[in-house]
């Protein structure tokens, strides 16, 4: 199947979602609990936290978990909170900018590591496991204007479901800050899905593996063929929902 015809089966799926609006209040709670819940445990199962779907539900109702650390029930409440201020940037149609990555990456921190929450990395990583090496410290600010500026002026030009996937990957490649690149990303790849009228797409951690390689990939060889289409899987699979809670046949 061809980028063009995976965009057109989601714009597809799109304009049947789009008949059925607007969705019940209850119906509309329902999904929401249904999505903060696995956008969460999954976004941080992919960097490693330990807590299970029920425990992570658990965490969200304000229940410490046993034998759990501090940090893992922080990841659960911080992105929670990160998924909330989204929706208010989404709802405000509020355009990418530094101001905006940096206000996510300051929630997904929070009381996690405060002298570096909200801000860009001062030192040189390496992404373990990964080919590619990230952008060199000094050149951070610099890089990351320009990828604000591609992101708002040539990414709209891409199918939402492409724009999202590259500025998810290039995001992830100038790698900004010390920690906590990849729930960014994510969170800023379903800003771009969410202003286009697109359902939140969840990756899940069974995808793990093919999501790392994709990214490195795409990092390495400027090849983004295999994550486009690892991201076009999971937004295709982000309307089941709506169709369960509406009762209709996909």
């Amino acid at each position: 199947m061809s980028n063009a015809q995976r965009f057109s089966q989601i714009d597809r799926l799109k304009a049947k979602l789009d008949s059925y609006r607007p969705l019940s209040a209850a119906v509309l709670a329902n999904l929401h609990e249904n999505l903060v819940l696995n956008w969460t445990y999954h976004s941080n199962a992919i960097e490693g936290n330990t807590l299970t779907l029920k425990e992570t539900k658990v965490a969200l109702e304000g229940i410490t978990v046993g034998g759990k650390t501090l940090r893992e029930h922080f990841e659960v409440i911080n992105h929670r909170e990160a998924i909330l201020f989204l929706e208010e940037q989404v709802q405000n149609k509020t355009p990418i900018s530094e101001w905006l990555i940096k206000s996510l990456h300051q929630l997904v921190l929070k009381n996690i590591d405060n002298d570096n929450a909200g801000q860009y990395r001062r030192n040189n990583v390496i992404i373990s496991g990964a080919e590619h090496t990230p952008t060199d410290a000094v050149q951070v600010p610099e890089q990351m204007q320009q990828f604000v500026a591609w992101a708002t002026q040539q990414a709209p030009n891409l199918h939402p479901v492409e724009a999202a996937a590259r500025i998810h990957g290039e995001l992830v490649k100038i790698h900004p800050f010390i920690d906590g690149n990849g729930r960014t990303s994510r969170l800023l790849m379903n800003l771009v899905m969410m202003q286009a009228g697109l359902p939140a797409t969840v990756i899940t951690v069974e995808q793990r593996l093919d999501y790392y390689q994709a990214l490195d990939t795409a990092h390495i060889t400027g090849d983004y063929q295999p994550f486009i289409e690892l991201v076009c899987q999971a937004a295709t699979k982000s309307f089941a929902p709506y169709w369960w809670a509406l009762g209709v046949k996909e």
